[in-house]
C-alpha cells in the first residue's frame, strides 16, 4: 500500500497547493482525469476525504491540512537530497528565495550578495521585499532575513550584520523653528512622519532605551509611509522628524543635511539574522550563500 501512495501523495500536495485540478495537471503533465482518478483512489485506501471540490475551487480538508503538514517537508527533504547529489560535482547551482525588508537588503545583505552571484553565475536568487513576518514555509522561501528578536524559535538563526541603531532625525530648519525634544515624551508635540506596519496596519510606536529604560511612543503627523526611502525625503525636505536606521542617514549628518535629537535614548541592538527551518538539508548554493552572508566580527 505504501509504494502505491507516493505518486498519489505527491500528486495530492500539488492539488491542495495550486487549488485547481486544471492548474496541478498542467504542472505535473497528466490529464485532468487520471489526476483526479489519483486523488479519489488515494482518498479509499485512506478512507477520507482529503479534498473539498466545488465547481469553482478546490481546498484541503482539515485531515487534509494534517497530511499535507506531515508529508510536505519529508517530499521537500527528499528533493533536496537529490539536488545535493546531483551537485556534488562541486557545481554551485539552483534557485534561492528570500523574504527580507527594505533596509535588511539594502544594508547588509546586497552588498555581501553582488559578489557571490558573480561568484556562481549558475545561482539565481529571488529577493521578495516584504516588511511583514512572513510564514517563510507556507510561502515556500528558502530563508528569511529579520531582525533576532523576530526570529521564531524554531528556526535556525545565522547572525549576518552588526548591532545598529535607529535615530531621530530632521532638518536644520525643522529645528530651527520647533526645536529639538528633550524626552521622548516631547516627540507628541512634533510633526513626526509615521512608518505604518504591513503586518498589522498600525502605526508604528516609537521604541526607545536608556540605562534598562524602554518606552514606546505614539507619535503623530502629517505623513504616513510605508517604505524608508520616503520617509528619508520628507525629514531631508524639512517636513518633519522620522526614526529611522542610523546607518541610512549618516552622510546626511556628515554633510548638515540632517540633525539628529534624542541620541541618549537611541542605543543599539542585535542587527539582522538569516533565518530558515530546522529540518531543511542543505543545498550546496545554499550553504555557500549561508557561510557568504554569515556575519564575522
Amino acid at each position: 500500500m505504501l509504494r502505491d501512495n507516493f505518486n498519489d501523495l505527491f500528486y495530492f500536495i500539488v492539488v491542495a497547493r495550486e487549488r485547481s485540478f486544471t492548474r496541478a495537471a498542467a504542472k505535473l503533465g497528466l490529464s485532468q482525469s487520471a489526476l483526479s482518478h489519483s486523488i479519489r483512489g488515494l482518498e479509499e485506501r485512506l478512507k477520507i476525504r482529503l479534498l473539498t471540490r466545488t465547481t469553482r475551487s478546490v481546498a484541503p480538508t482539515q485531515a487534509g491540512e494534517f497530511l499535507i503538514n506531515s508529508i510536505a517537508p519529508r517530499f521537500a527533504d527528499i528533493e533536496n537530497e537529490l539536488i545535493m547529489l546531483s551537485n556534488m560535482s562541486e557545481n554551485i547551482a539552483g534557485n534561492i528565495r528570500i523574504t527580507l525588508g527594505e533596509h535588511a537588503l539594502q544594508s547588509t545583505v546586497w552588498p555581501a550578495l553582488k559578489p557571490f552571484l558573480q561568484t556562481y553565475p549558475d545561482v539565481h536568487v529571488e529577493l521578495v521585499i516584504d516588511n511583514t513576518l512572513t510564514d517563510i514555509v507556507s510561502g515556500r522561501f528558502d530563508a528569511g532575513v529579520r531582525l533576532g528578536e523576530q526570529v521564531a524559535r524554531d528556526m535556525v538563526a545565522v547572525r549576518i550584520g552588526p548591532d545598529w541603531r535607529m535615530v531621530v532625525v530632521g532638518s536644520p530648519d525643522y529645528f530651527s523653528r520647533y526645536g529639538k525634544p528633550q524626552t521622548p515624551h516631547d516627540l507628541q508635540n512634533h510633526n513626526c512622519i509615521n512608518l505604518r506596519l504591513p503586518t498589522l496596519g498600525g502605526l508604528y510606536a516609537w521604541e526607545f532605551s536608556k540605562n534598562g529604560q524602554q518606552l514606546r511612543v505614539k507619535v503623530e503627523g502629517q505623513l504616513t509611509f510605508t517604505n524608508l526611502s520616503s520617509r528619508l525625503d520628507a525629514a531631508l525636505s524639512g517636513m518633519g522628524l522620522a526614526f529611522v536606521p542610523e546607518d541610512c542617514v549618516k552622510q546626511d549628518i556628515a554633510d548638515g543635511k540632517l540633525l539628529t535629537a534624542l541620541d541618549e535614548w537611541c542605543e543599539p541592538f542585535p542587527g539582522y539574522y538569516l533565518y530558515y527551518p530546522s529540518r531543511r538539508q542543505h543545498t550546496p548554493a545554499f550553504a555557500r550563500l549561508i557561510e557568504t552572508l554569515r556575519y564575522h566580527p
